[in-house]
């Protein structure tokens, strides 16, 4: 089944969800009902009545029931007028404001409805092409099956006996429109896809990703936390997940100051003048955290992003063209006023830590910036285990973005380029560019097959522009640099939100917060644990970081091992060592890692954790 025929029975199956709900519950009034990654939803408005986990065993058999009797659906069309009788007289108020909006606006209104709502489909019709985007919408379209007729634009399958495999997953509170000024539906989601079998795989990924969920693993593993007195979207971060936090840190450091990048500060608030030259005031104002100063009247802003910082301390010299590339490094943290019904864990806060790096350079050097970037993001993605593809983010054809055309067309062209030379699997997604250019976005795949993007690499011909910043080139003329903003991890929340799942809090050695747990049978042998405890600490572990002693801890409570074990294997210590009387007679250690058991003598110890 193709990706149409896929998104057309999905599209069916909000319908036959909600011609199940009416039959069910005839008062029911409808919103929208929209195709989403891997099923649907519809908003729905019962009043008083709320649809529990409970109900969705009789939904669901509603809509089998449907789905057997095998209705076509059947296209129509109706003048505006037609469908807001159609509407007044179903009593769905709803849909009547959708129409009248229409019918107010026409086209042009759709589309903003459409962005309003998030991408999501408007479930109107509209027939007879406008020549313009403000001619008014002659017909309206609706689709029939059955007893049960919708507004809507379409595409369905042929039939409701021909839409695959589903099952309803939640139900949760959904403001009108997304705007809490207006009544809260219920929006009802299922997933639906080709055969039993797929749907059996997601479900069991969903099961798997639940065991995996960071914030659950978060908790269990004294990573984080969170507290009301500080603020939702504001984690902190305990000394075992700020070990996590400055390793990985390290790392994107250490592979950034190979490729020649120098580490930068910046404070964490500015002038709101810096994001007014740089255009982030008008794109992203709303998301700014503002500070008023009680000395002066100067209007700050909390960071939201390090780039027009660094622009100001390139400018802060003369440059010749022997100076470039200008590379700098800082990896800090921005905060934004997200909204707080899209934050949760790690994934999306408000105070997030960038590993930021931006490159000034010639035109003739971007092709050599980008592939040492690319090379950089490659190795460290590869020490983590994650699989990495690409996505060429373009502009689109709408006015969202800054800058000429023509530069555009040519950095779009050059990022497709490194790409292809560096063999890397991409794709090209528009729409998806920052407003100030053309960026690759390196998607990875976790443990249980979900995609996410983290790393990017973002070409910029705006800013500099925009901050008048100059070098001078081999004819004594004043050139404008191209700007390269990059990060490795992304934000280093977010990134850990993926780690810690693709994981499971299994972490590889060189990154767990605790490498090894010494594990005593009894106090007879805490000399020879001395002895054990000298060996760790003069070990230094070269890869992949340059400088990394070994952490470890010493369980020696008047407990079993049994229970010792378990509490250390539940922490996921990847290494427990396990001593006992006849271990220090051999001069031996029992060895406990995620594959198995195996005695390592003492003068060996030192060589078997570089091996790990």
């Amino acid at each position: 089944m193709n990706e149409d025929q896929l998104y057309a029975m999905r599209h069916s199956l909000a319908h036959i969800m909600a011609q199940a709900v009416q039959h069910l519950w005839p008062e029911a009034k409808f919103g929208v009902g929209p195709v989403v990654e891997n099923g649907f939803y519809y908003d729905i408005d019962l009043g008083e009545t709320k649809i529990s986990e409970a109900d969705f065993k009789k939904i669901e058999k509603e809509m089998r029931t449907i789905i057997n009797k095998d209705y076509a659906f059947e296209r129509s069309e109706k003048g505006i007028d037609e469908a807001l009788e159609w509407a007044r007289d179903a009593k769905q108020p709803y849909k009547v404001e959708l129409l009248n909006d229409l019918k107010r606006e026409g086209t042009t209104l759709a589309s903003e409805l459409d962005a309003a709502m998030m991408g999501m489909e408007l479930p109107a019709g509209i027939s007879g092409a406008a020549h313009d985007s403000v001619k008014s919408v002659v017909d309206v379209s609706f689709y029939t099956d059955g007893d049960f007729t919708d507004l809507c634009r379409g595409p369905h399958a042929e039939s409701t006996g021909k839409v695959g495999v589903f099952k309803l997953m939640r139900v949760a509170g959904a403001y009108w429109r997304g705007n809490e000024k207006n009544a809260q539906m219920q929006r009802l989601y299922g997933v639906a896809f080709a055969s039993q079998e797929e749907l059996d795989v997601y479900l069991n990924m969903l099961e798997e990703a639940r065991k995996r969920d960071h914030r659950k693993l978060g908790k269990e593993l004294d990573l984080y936390t969170t507290s009301p007195l500080v603020g939702v979207g504001l984690p902190m971060f305990t000394p075992r997940g700020t070990i996590l936090r400055d390793k990985l840190a390290a790392y994107s450091n250490q592979l950034r100051e190979q490729n020649g990048f120098e580490k930068v500060w910046i404070p964490h608030i500015t002038k709101h003048n810096l994001y007014e030259t740089s255009g982030h005031w008008d794109k992203f104002g709303d998301e700014l955290f503002l500070v008023e100063s009680q000395e002066t009247s100067d209007k700050f802003a909390m960071k939201p992003m390090n780039c027009p910082h660094h622009t100001q301390i390139f400018a802060s010299q003369p440059r010749s063209y022997k100076d470039m590339p200008v590379r700098y490094l800082e990896t800090t943290t921005i905060y934004r006023d997200e909204k707080t019904g899209e934050l949760g864990g790690l994934n999306r806060v408000r105070s997030a830590t960038q590993d930021d790096s931006h490159v000034f350079c010639r035109l003739d050097q971007i092709e050599a910036e980008v592939n040492g970037l690319m090379g950089a993001a490659r190795q460290l993605y590869e020490s983590v285990d994650l699989k990495l593809r690409v996505r060429l983010s373009y502009r689109d054809d709408s006015d969202a973005y800054l800058g000429e055309p023509e530069l555009w067309v040519s950095a779009q062209a050059q990022l497709k380029a490194a790409v292809e030379a560096n063999s890397l699997q991409y794709f090209e997604e528009e729409g998806e560019a920052a407003f100030y250019g053309p960026k690759i976005d390196f998607m990875a795949t976790d443990a249980i097959g979900r995609e996410h993007q983290l790393a990017t690499v973002q070409l910029d011909f705006v800013q500099p522009k925009r901050f008048e910043l100059e070098y001078t080139d081999e004819n004594g003329e004043k050139q404008t640099p191209v700007m390269v903003h990059s990060a490795l991890l992304g934000s280093i929340e977010r990134f850990l939100s993926v780690f810690i799942e693709h994981t499971g809090g299994w972490f590889p050695f060189w990154l767990a917060p605790e490498q090894i747990r010494i594990l005593t049978i009894n106090d007879t042998v805490m000399d020879y644990v001395d002895e054990i405890k000298t060996v760790l600490s003069e070990v230094v572990l070269m890869k992949p970081l340059k400088y990394n002693e070994v952490r470890f801890t010493t369980d020696e409570r008047n407990e079993s091992l049994g229970k010792k074990i378990r509490e250390a294997t539940a922490m996921k210590i990847p290494v427990q060592l396990i001593v006992g009387p006849k271990d220090k007679e051999s001069r031996e250690v029992s060895v406990r890692t995620h594959s198995g058991e195996e005695k390592i003598a003492l003068d060996r110890l030192a060589d078997f954790l570089q091996e790990l």
